[in-house]
C-alpha cells in the first residue's frame, strides 16, 4: 500500500515517487497510475481529490482523479506514458488544495460547535471550492440559531487556535463517545486513528488534509440551511479572505 504523505504533512506540495502500477483498459488504458508513496488526496469523506501533475523527463501528465480503490490510492492522469519503474516528479494544485484544507478545517470547527452546543451530530457533508455543506441531526430548525454558531466559529478563527494531528488506539476512542462526531460512528478495521484536534474546541478522528490554525481559514459565512426531514438539517457556508 502507497505511504500516504498528507496524513502527517498536509503542506507538502511536491515530491518524487515511483511508479508501481499502470492500468487501464479502453480510452483509459494506461492512465490509473499507483505510486510507492503519495501527497494526492483521494476523493474520500466528503473532500474532493487533489488535482496536479505527474512529470517524467520533463513530460507532464496531468491528474484528473484520485481514488481509494481496494486500500490503493490510483491517480488518474490525462495521457497513457508512464511505466512500471519511473521515477518521477508530483506536484500538487495548491491553490486547489489549500481552498479545501480551509473549508475542511471550517466544517471541524462548525461541527464541534454544533456538537458541544446542541448536540448535534454529522450525518454527511461535502467539501467545495465555492461552498461546502454539511448534514447534521437536531430538533430544531432555526436559521437565527444557526447563524450564531457561525458567529461562535468565526470567534474560533479570530482566537487562531491551533490545529495538531496526533493517533489514538481505536478503544481509547469507543471509551470516549464525546471524540465521536459522525452520527454513523467510527470506520471499520482502522485499530489506530487519526486524531485532528482544533486546541481548546474540538477534537475527533478524520483522515481529511486541514491548516495549521484557525485564523489561515478566513471569515465563514453563512449561506443558507434547509430541512431534510425528521431531525436532519442541512447547512451551506463558504469562506472570505
Amino acid at each position: 500500500m502507497a505511504k500516504a504523505l498528507y496524513m502527517n504533512d498536509c503542506y507538502l506540495k511536491e515530491f518524487e515517487a515511483t511508479v508501481v502500477n499502470v492500468s487501464g483498459d479502453g480510452e483509459k488504458e494506461g492512465k490509473f497510475i499507483t505510486l510507492d508513496k503519495t501527497a494526492f488526496y483521494p476523493n474520500s469523506g466528503g473532500q474532493p481529490w487533489d488535482e496536479g501533475t505527474i512529470s517524467k523527463d520533463g513530460t507532464e501528465f496531468r491528474v484528473v482523479f484520485v481514488g481509494k480503490f481496494s486500500g490503493e490510492i490510483s491517480h488518474e492522469v490525462d495521457n497513457p506514458g508512464l511505466r512500471p519503474g519511473d521515477r518521477v516528479k508530483c506536484s500538487i494544485d495548491w491553490e486547489r488544495r489549500h481552498k479545501l484544507m480551509r473549508m475542511h478545517t471550517a466544517a471541524h470547527i462548525i461541527s464541534g460547535i454544533l456538537f458541544h452546543d446542541a448536540g448535534a451530530l454529522i450525518t454527511g457533508n461535502q467539501l467545495g471550492l465555492d461552498k461546502t455543506r454539511i448534514d447534521f441531526s437536531m430538533d430544531d430548525f432555526d436559521r437565527d440559531k444557526l447563524q450564531e454558531y457561525i458567529n461562535k466559529a468565526n470567534d474560533c478563527v479570530n482566537r487562531d487556535c491551533e490545529i495538531r494531528i496526533s493517533e489514538m488506539p481505536r478503544e481509547d476512542v469507543e471509551k470516549n463517545p464525546d471524540l465521536v462526531r459522525l452520527a454513523k460512528g467510527l470506520p471499520p478495521g482502522i485499530k489506530v486513528l487519526r486524531m485532528v484536534e482544533i486546541f481548546g474546541l474540538d477534537i475527533q478522528p478524520d483522515g481529511g488534509t486541514h491548516v495549521k490554525s484557525t485564523k489561515e481559514v478566513g471569515r465563514i459565512e453563512f449561506i443558507g440551511a434547509e430541512n431534510k426531514g425528521k431531525n436532519n438539517r442541512r447547512m451551506y457556508f463558504t469562506l472570505k479572505d
